[in-house]
């Protein structure tokens, strides 16, 4: 078993807390205990790219107890758990290839090294691990049967393969399930973001203007906890009809050359390059401090921002400050995905529900790969709803059911007023 990893002898710190977010995944638990009696992936080989995190852990171990040969490799460059990925290795015989800090070299080795097991089935969370297949890594294309992608951002250039018919084989986007984005991207953005940001900074959110750049789920989530913390919240948007919802919703809307120059905190979450640009530099106050909780560290112009400051400083862990004439700006993260790297993500019993997803869309695949075509599937609504019903009982919460005159009286077009 090959693994690059920091330090193996940080697994048992790993354990401790994988452990710890296990007891918050009760949709999983149940689904771990089915699969390792059926071990219906025996045989399968999966290369996962995903965020190295303690809730990413239990779901590696839950499809290693169904059957499944498992190699890990982190999505990205800071959001990785060095304990956590010491454990993988260590205790479960997991390849391995996550260090936090790595270099954008190392990173994609990591990537490379991940393919080494000849991967039947992909776990995407950005579609880098699908990217390199496609440009460089084809002579493993032959094997793979199937993939299943994470994020909105790696969805939308999954979509893009799909209408250039480049795609080699069928994805299923965890991330348009309604378990997942309903609540992955707006409770678990809206906590992790700012608890990142709290950790980050000390600096307290009530009364400072926030501006968030984007209205899609994670946006709405965002602007909703900052709110409650007692920030004025200001939302930019490029899309008409979003713009109008987080209005009715009781934000101010502008356009972010208007809203940086009032903010206090600035945080990007739309999955675009340069939402925030040289020009907005230029008029943001004194000390603002600017993030970004999309994928990729690409929101923020950092090579502009680092071009105009005459001087840069780092003042904290994960806070570099840059000096542009008589003002500063903050950066926190080097941009990159501000709730993994200044902190730990989403909370577990999030993250249950997408991982739950993820493990019954890897059975789906196993079992109708051949019916499948190379393009981009939602996750089945069978499966979705199943997610939500194990979630619910896990809280006690019991629903009603239709009843047979309701059901017929749905599926008649002869019954009205």
């Amino acid at each position: 078993m090959k693994s690059d990893v920091k330090d193996l002898k940080l697994n048992r710190m790993g354990r401790d807390r994988v452990e710890w977010a296990y007891q918050d995944m009760p949709v999983l638990q149940e689904i771990n205990k089915d699969l390792s009696k059926r071990k219906p992936f025996k045989g399968i080989n999966v290369a996962a790219c995903l965020h190295v995190t303690t809730e990413t852990a239990n779901l590696l171990i839950t499809l290693k107890n169904g059957g499944a040969n498992v190699s890990a490799c982190a999505s990205n460059p800071l959001s990785t758990q060095d304990d956590v990925a010491a454990h993988l290795a260590k205790d479960y015989g997991i390849s391995t290839y996550a260090i936090k800090g790595i270099n954008n070299k190392g990173y994609y080795k990591h990537l490379v090294s991940s393919l080494d097991i000849k991967p039947n089935v992909t776990m995407d969370d950005g579609c880098d691990l699908v990217s390199i297949l496609h440009k460089s890594h084809k002579k493993y294309l032959k094997d793979i049967i199937g993939g299943t992608e994470e994020t909105t951002t790696g969805v939308i250039r999954l979509e893009s393969m799909s209408k250039e018919n480049v795609l080699n084989y069928p994805i299923i986007a965890v991330n348009n399930a309604f378990t997942k984005h309903l609540f992955d991207n707006r409770y678990g953005t809206g906590q992790s973001v700012l608890d990142s940001i709290m950790r980050a900074t000390n600096r307290l959110l009530s009364g400072k203007t926030f501006a968030v750049c984007g209205y899609g789920w994670c946006g709405k989530g965002l602007a909703m906890r900052a709110n409650g913390l007692g920030a004025n919240v200001i939302v930019t948007e490029i899309d008409p009809t979003k713009a109008l919802e987080a209005k009715m919703d009781g934000f101010q809307v502008m356009t972010g050359t208007e809203a940086f120059k009032r903010a206090d905190f600035i945080c990007s979450v739309t999955g675009n390059i340069s939402v925030i640009d040289k020009h907005h530099f230029k008029i943001m106050k004194d000390g603002a401090i600017i993030c970004n909780a999309g994928h990729f560290n690409v929101e923020i112009n950092i090579d502009a921002l680092r071009k105009m400051a005459s001087k840069t400083k780092k003042i904290r862990n994960d806070i570099e400050e840059f000096t542009i004439g008589k003002k500063k700006v903050c950066l926190l993260s080097d941009g990159r995905l501000v709730n993994l790297s200044a902190a730990e993500g989403h909370p577990s019993s999030v993250m249950d529900m997408s991982f739950a997803n993820q493990a019954l869309c890897f059975e789906y695949l196993v079992k109708n790969h051949q019916k499948l075509e190379n393009k981009v599937y939602d996750v089945p609504i069978k499966l979705d709803n199943k997610v939500a019903e194990i979630k619910l009982r896990s809280m006690n919460v019991k629903i009603d059911k239709l009843t047979a005159e309701q059901n017929t009286y749905l599926n008649s077009w002869e019954s009205g007023t």
